[in-house]
């Protein structure tokens, strides 16, 4: 067998891994982890939401992982799209934002795992190996939580209006909680400036808050609790 064939068996013997991550260093960083690995390599990679499924589908990964934060689009309607179009393809989310505040959502929307890239860089490959077993990752202060709230009799007393929200308005409540303006959560998010006021007005409704600085006070409130445990 030439040295070209072995190349190509080879290959064909890892799991394939897509990335979308707008953040050129991580995805670096990530590839070069990865790459390293004799059972995995990197087959693709997109820096925001544009096309990304026609590019996904092209590269026939065998596992996806996806940050939330995109320059264009959501990371949870590709979550959604991808599990709309191939229930069967595993998706891990690595993220910067909270898994408290989002792990459960994610997991809805159809991933299989939620890292923070806070976490050790060893924790990426653990991740990954975990999800593509079949088995779901997270973190064990996640796995905690989520274990004492199916134990819990009830509910914190504003969840079931938190639950009123859509992913993306959840996303936008999340980030007025962490102390983000309109502008900055319009350019994290890669929507208008009048796209986010609209989804601020929505979430001002559909919680019976009365102006914007009420907004701010919940939103704060329900991170801390939510970070707070």
């Amino acid at each position: 067998m030439s040295a070209v064939s072995k190349s190509l068996a080879s290959d064909r013997a890892k799991s394939r891994v897509f990335l979308v991550d707008d953040h050129p260093v991580v995805c670096h960083g990530i590839t070069q982890l990865i790459e390293r690995e004799p059972d995995l390599m990197v087959c693709g990679q997109r820096g925001d939401g544009t096309g990304v499924v026609p590019a996904i589908k092209a590269s026939e990964p065998d596992i996806v992982v996806i940050d939330l934060a995109l320059r264009r689009g959501s990371g949870f309607s590709l979550i959604k799209d991808l599990h709309a179009l191939s229930p069967q393809l595993p998706v891990l989310v690595l993220t910067v934002s909270d898994e408290l505040l989002y792990a459960e959502r994610v997991l809805r929307a159809g991933a299989k795992g939620y890292l923070m890239k806070q976490e050790a860089l060893e924790n990426v490959l653990v991740a990954i190996r975990r999800v593509l077993s079949g088995e779901v990752y997270l973190s064990d202060r996640m796995q905690r939580r989520m274990f004492e709230a199916k134990g819990s009799a009830g509910r914190k007393a504003d969840a079931p209006l938190v639950e009123r929200l859509s992913d993306r308005e959840l996303e936008i409540f999340g980030l007025i909680g962490t102390g983000s303006m309109t502008r900055r959560i319009a350019k994290d998010l890669g929507l208008s400036v009048s796209t986010v006021e609209s989804h601020r007005a929505r979430i001002k409704e559909k919680l019976g808050l009365r102006d914007g600085a009420e907004l701010v006070r919940s939103a704060v409130k329900w991170v801390e609790e939510q970070r707070g445990g």
